[in-house]
């Protein structure tokens, strides 16, 4: 069983050298950035590191770190590094995210491209044998011999993955256009039936006074411009009264 290393102890040439460290820092910063002595850390046998805050604008709660060693038997310090690190209360930029994953709907604006990767699960190639012919320059080659027209298709993930999206959004059963709605968009007239495996639970509204009109909709959601719906007795506007007759008498109205 091996005993645990015991920490090193802070040499107090290295911790008093407090001037030299500053004006370490100072030549390569200006002193302006430069702000008061917060302390110093033991970092091995005979290193320190002092700290020192910096007021350098857009870097609130970074520290400068100047990091000096003593070699044995002597009474001075050499610098060994200088860095700019962040406090516990730093404020730090957001973690990266590539571009790819950064983008949402309808961020694409006119002649921006989006590239599909040659790997991307949602697509397959729109001819038999794709295992045979990995590379998807050879799969376009041969998909326009055979006159299929797309290199590639929706594969069943994508297909699945696009049909759950819809049905979990504002033109699925659950939005609240749909709750409150009179009927289901399975029974409107405005309905374009797709083709395909999504034609089970999608079409296409087709109303143009309607909030889904050239949106794909699922056939269970709904909304108020339904084609049968019809008001209620209370919904009704108000008939018109007869018309009083005050001063004017009945042959005077027949003279208009």
């Amino acid at each position: 069983m091996t005993k645990a290393s015991k920490p090193a102890k802070l040499d107090q040439v290295g911790a008093d050298a407090v001037d030299a460290a500053r004006q370490a820092l100072l030549e390569l910063v200006p002193a302006g950035d430069v702000g008061e002595h917060l302390g110093v850390d033991v970092e091995g046998k005979k290193v320190v590191t002092h700290r020192f805050a910096c007021t350098q604008t857009g870097y609130r709660g970074w520290s400068w770190s100047v990091t000096v060693a003593r070699a044995p038997k002597q009474k001075t310090v050499t610098v060994d590094e200088i860095v700019l690190l962040p406090d516990e209360d730093a404020v730090l930029a957001p973690e990266w995210v590539p571009y790819k994953e950064r983008i949402r709907p309808g961020d694409l604006s006119p002649g921006d491209l989006l590239p599909t990767e040659d790997d991307d699960d949602r697509l397959v190639p729109s001819f038999t044998g794709a295992d045979e012919l990995p590379d998807p320059r050879e799969a376009k080659r041969v998909a326009e011999e055979l006159g299929l027209g797309r290199p590639r298709v929706l594969s069943v993930e994508g297909r699945e993955a696009a049909a759950q999206r819809w049905y979990d959004g504002d033109h699925g059963p659950e939005a609240p256009l749909a709750q409150s709605a009179p009927a289901a968009c399975v029974t409107c007239g405005f309905l374009v039936k797709l083709a395909g495996p999504l034609s089970q639970a999608f079409g296409v509204c087709a109303n143009a006074f309607a909030n889904d009109d050239g949106r794909v909709v699922s056939l269970d959601h709904g909304c108020g411009a339904h084609s049968e719906a019809q008001l209620s007795k209370k919904q009704l506007p108000r008939p018109l009264p007869e018309p009083a007759l005050d001063a004017i008498r009945r042959e005077d109205l027949e003279l208009f």
